[in-house]
């Protein structure tokens, strides 16, 4: 029988956290959320290839928009928290998102806002509120060095 001589390594989820510098009450840990912890999406493309008469040129971003997703629970004082927080004002500044891993770095986001909210079903059953952030996450920053 072949071993595989490759550790392929191992998940944490309660490694996983949302922090906020500017807004240290607002950081969400393991305890403050629903299972499905905390997603982060980019959006857009990181490069594009644009057409020539004869083959393509590259056009690297420097950023692109991404989105962080992550399920809070409302029965906690740290979901009225955030309540507070995006009814007196939705724009967060930096967000740093902890992994689950250890072998893959955190992930930051600049010029965060709080860009859409769902508060759930109010049936007993289900005690989570969707929170979704958009900011900037910046790419290819060998750009920056031309």
């Amino acid at each position: 029988m072949a071993l595989n001589p490759v550790t392929q390594g191992t998940l944490n989820r309660l490694r996983a956290a949302v922090i906020v510098p500017s807004f240290p009450s607002l950081n969400v840990t393991s305890p403050y959320m629903g299972k499905s912890f905390v997603h982060v999406t980019p959006k857009g493309r990181f490069n594009n290839l644009i057409p020539t008469a004869t083959g393509a040129v590259t056009s690297p971003e420097p950023y692109v928009e991404a989105d962080i997703t992550f399920m809070l629970l409302r029965t906690q004082s740290l979901g009225a928290s955030w309540r507070s927080q995006w009814e007196l004002q939705s724009t967060i500044g930096q967000v740093n998102v902890i992994p689950d891993s250890i072998a893959w770095a955190s992930v930051t986001l600049d010029t965060c806002v709080i860009g859409e909210v769902d508060f759930g079903a109010y049936d007993g059953t289900d005690p989570m509120i969707k929170v979704t952030m958009s900011g900037i996450y910046y790419i290819n920053s060998a750009l920056w060095s031309v």
